[in-house]
């Protein structure tokens, strides 16, 4: 029988919460010990924001590029490397990746381990070592950041399609002639508007009758409006009734539509139909982890599961699947073990930032929310089309919008779609963070010309 290691803090997953928890822990004296299944640094660096904003910027860089004439630059016809884009795209994951492994294995106190984990009861994890064998260990606190991944929900014939997801589609080194995209969210817009600007064409089938339809109805128009711009098709309340790959590789989907039924084929699909939890390995029953339907780990407001001394952080418990929303749960983690803190998720501002270009950020509450909650707000709204700067740089697609309580003047919320769309709306984050009324941004003093000065205007929409 194997002897058990013992230490203070024992971590699955080196994801954007479980290794900079790690390293603080390790860095305070406790013994700690972190399990990877493959690669450092979690979906963000390896498959999620790392990779896919490196190939936005390269899809960007040809959009400029066949666009330049409009500017007074002639490049002459444009075309893409697609080999040289995932070059470049995995130089800059594995440099992300190498340093944070070397951190890692470099910090006293601190054991990296290379393998797979799994409970044999509540306080014992086993582990399947890359390299052979097997090593048990306990700890006095296990935390469980073990990410997610791609869904591929029942659809007739779509596991046999063997189709992309958003992982397998950054390995691709050929353009896809006709690229069909299964889902109008987050990952799928991405995608979609980047394989179009490479040259692909694109198709999205979405089920709902509107894109992103978590948004305002106002947002989801103009993200459809702009895609469509861009040459993309979109098939809205769209059900695939039947997936099959033809002999000749292609995949033929047949969809009901309002209109009929319809047949469309492409030369590649993708699958960006959300994630679910990767815990399948991790062998929760038998430390008696509760888990909610679709398999994510249930936490309490401080992010411990029911089984005392073990928490879940990041992707693996559900809610907003975001990189700063995992990071905010290693500060948790850390004020409450390490500072005498008493933190919590209860009231923390959940930003969100779509690198669809232009970019659709958002934060706090949206006009829908804010109505279905029979607030009293006022609404702010500029197009894009009045923000000086934007018509400077030739960007002026979308608009900013701010949701703001009519009695005390604080912000509510904001979703910006326009150039830096994030940037902008980080600003109006930090004066929700502050407390500013919104009449201080108004008569606030901005840098001209810059896209930050237009919420001035933004503000003075109220005053109409």
């Amino acid at each position: 029988m194997p002897s058990v290691n013992r230490y203070d803090a024992l971590i699955i997953g080196t994801g954007q919460s479980g290794k900079p928890l790690a390293l603080a822990l390790a860095k305070a004296g406790w013994k700690t010990v972190v399990i990877e299944r493959e690669h450092v640094g979690g979906t963000c660096v390896n498959v999620g924001c790392t990779p896919t904003k490196t190939m936005v910027a390269s899809a960007r860089i040809a959009y400029l590029a066949r666009r330049g004439a409009s500017y007074g630059v002639n490049t002459g016809d444009v075309s893409v490397d697609m080999a040289k884009v995932y070059a470049r795209k995995k130089a800059i994951v594995e440099s992300f990746r190498k340093g944070g492994q070397d951190r890692l294995e470099k910090t006293p106190n601190l054991e990296l381990i290379f393998g797979v984990a799994r409970f044999k009861d509540s306080r014992t994890v086993e582990v399947r070592l890359n390299g052979g064998g097997t090593r048990e260990m306990t700890a006095d606190r296990i935390v469980i950041n073990s990410g997610g991944a791609p869904a591929l929900p029942p659809m007739p014939g779509l596991s046999e399609a063997r189709p992309l997801n958003s992982s397998t589609i950054m390995e691709l080194q050929e353009l896809p002639e006709h690229l069909l995209v299964l889902g109008g969210s987050y990952i799928g817009l991405e995608f979609a508007q980047m394989f179009r600007r490479f040259g692909s064409r694109v198709t999205i089938i979405h089920r709902e009758d509107r894109l992103i339809n978590r948004e305002d109805p106002d947002v989801s128009e103009e993200v459809q409006k702009i895609l469509r711009q861009d040459g993309i098709e979109i098939l809205l309340n769209a059900q695939v009734v039947q997936i099959s790959r033809q002999q000749n590789g292609r995949t033929e989907l047949t969809i009901k539509t309002p209109a009929g039924e319809q047949k469309v084929a492409g030369s590649h699909l993708l699958a960006a139909l959300g994630r679910v939890p990767s815990t399948a390995q991790l062998n929760l029953a038998a430390a008696g982890i509760e888990t909610d339907k679709p398999g994510f780990i249930k936490v309490n407001n401080k992010l411990e599961t029911n089984v005392p001394g073990i928490y879940a952080i990041g992707d693996v418990k559900g809610g907003p699947a975001f990189t700063h929303i995992s990071y905010d749960d290693f500060r948790i983690l850390r004020s409450n073990w390490l500072e005498g803190g008493k933190a919590t998720l209860d009231g923390r501002l959940v930003p969100n930032t779509m690198f669809i270009d232009p970019q659709l950020a958002s934060v706090g509450l949206s006009e829908t929310e804010a109505r279905a909650q029979k607030r009293n707000i006022r609404v702010a709204k500029l197009p894009m089309t009045h923000v000086a700067r934007a018509i400077e740089m030739g960007e002026t697609r979308g608009f900013m919008k701010a949701i703001v309580d009519a009695d005390s003047g604080q912000i509510l919320g904001c979703t910006i779609l326009g150039v830096e769309g994030g940037e902008i709306m980080a600003m109006l984050q930090m004066a929700m963070m502050g407390g500013v009324h919104y009449a201080k941004i108004k008569e606030g003093i901005f840098a001209h010309p810059t896209l930050a000065e237009s919420l001035n205007n933004l503000f003075m929409t109220l005053d109409a």
